[in-house]
């Protein structure tokens, strides 16, 4: 990250949130003989280090703040020039991933044979996957493209609630995505009788209602401390780190909330996939049948892919986070947003490539709609048109 160096202009523009009865040329001044008594020589400091000092120092003198009503998203901090640049696979990763979850959304819902659990199961990872990346990314190319820089406290809490809720409400739908293909074939005769439609809907509104009891303590615990004057996040986004830096109290308690919620997760989550996916392998093994055996191993591979997709940038990136020395912030940044960018975009590809009905069924969707649209057909009025089965 490139030094800058704490002049006064920098002071005033960075920490503008004084009373108004004060004269502000004081407490420059002391900030000043602070520096000199501190040792803080010029052009030395990171950003988040002279932030770190700041807020030392203003409590060093004794000095309020007024509560911020406003925060700074600054993007990617050290990469600004290439905004415009990195915004082009932003703009194009989103856009991709928008096309593939609707096109999978809306095949799903004419097709009457897709209405099975199996599908109905990608149909909700579909829209997670439309989610995520829409609380984050359009607010990153106003960033990048307008500047726009400023978020509401109320709205950036809001962020980062929903970005957290929907993670988690993810993870919940790869479990149960697991489950079914557990029961799918390791018990497939009473497939139907365990993982009914009207069944999946429960699990799935039990899995939306545990993303939000888990995750709503963390904005409430978050919005009870006070903030720093510094109003500025190194980051495109609210996510939970980034929002909890900016907290001059005591964290302690939501610190430890978050560990274990990640743990708790995380762990539990893993761990009854890993379950799931070690019945299935030795049933597998079982099977005398080779085309059994190889379509069964089909199905595993596509969701051990989705998986993967989701898993492993989510972990380089807390293990970024958790050994960060010598590691350039807009690492952290990048991958954060790889993160949310990456799997909605690769989901519906995987399961349009590996999945052979719903592959299909894509095709026949697409072509059906290419040729109405040449010869001015309408889908809703098959009557007035030749069959194109």
């Amino acid at each position: 990250m490139t030094p800058i160096t704490p002049k006064i202009h920098k002071w005033e523009h960075l920490c503008p949130a004084y009373s108004e009865d004060n004269d502000i040329a004081e407490y420059l001044t002391a900030f000043d003989r602070l520096c000199v008594i501190h040792d803080i020589p010029d052009g030395t400091l990171s950003i988040s280090e002279l932030y770190r000092r700041i807020n030392h120092l203003m409590a060093a003198f004794n000095l309020t703040p007024s509560e911020p009503s406003t925060f700074i998203l600054m993007g990617i901090p050290g990469l600004e020039a290439a905004h415009i640049w990195i915004s082009i696979p932003f703009a194009t990763f989103y856009i991709i991933s928008l096309l593939g979850n609707f096109t999978l959304l809306s095949v799903v819902g004419k097709e009457q044979t897709l209405h099975k659990p199996m599908y109905l199961l990608l149909c909700m990872l579909a829209l997670t996957d439309i989610a995520t990346p829409t609380f984050v990314i359009p607010k990153a190319l106003c960033i990048f493209w307008f500047n726009l820089k400023g978020i509401t406290v109320a709205g950036c809490l809001t962020q980062m609630f929903f970005l957290h809720m929907v993670s988690v409400m993810h993870s919940a739908i790869l479990v149960t995505m697991a489950f079914d293909r557990y029961i799918a074939i390791c018990n497939p005769l009473r497939y139907a009788t365990i993982l009914s439609n009207a069944r999946l809907a429960k699990l799935g509104l039990a899995g939306l209602i545990r993303a939000v009891l888990f995750i709503l303590p963390l904005p409430l615990l978050v919005s009870q401390q006070p903030f720093c004057a510094n109003r500025i996040i190194p980051h495109t986004q609210c996510e939970y780190i980034a929002v909890a830096k900016m907290v001059c109290g005591d964290i302690t308690v939501t610190r430890i909330y978050g560990l274990v919620l990640m743990f708790v997760i995380n762990g539990l989550d893993l761990t009854l996939i890993a379950l799931s996916y070690g019945l299935i392998i030795r049933a597998v093994l079982r099977i005398s049948s080779n085309k059994a055996h190889q379509k069964a191993l089909n199905t595993c591979t596509t969701h051990i892919c989705v998986m993967l997709t989701y898993y492993t940038p989510g972990l380089f990136s807390n293990i970024t986070h958790q050994f960060s020395q010598g590691i350039s912030p807009y690492i952290h940044i990048i991958l954060a947003n790889i993160y949310l960018l990456i799997p909605p975009m690769l989901n519906p590809i995987i399961y349009g490539v590996k999945t052979k009905e719903l592959r299909d069924k894509v095709g026949k969707y697409i072509c059906r709609r290419a040729i109405c649209s040449r010869f001015g057909w309408s889908l809703l009025d098959p009557l007035n048109r030749p069959s194109v089965d």
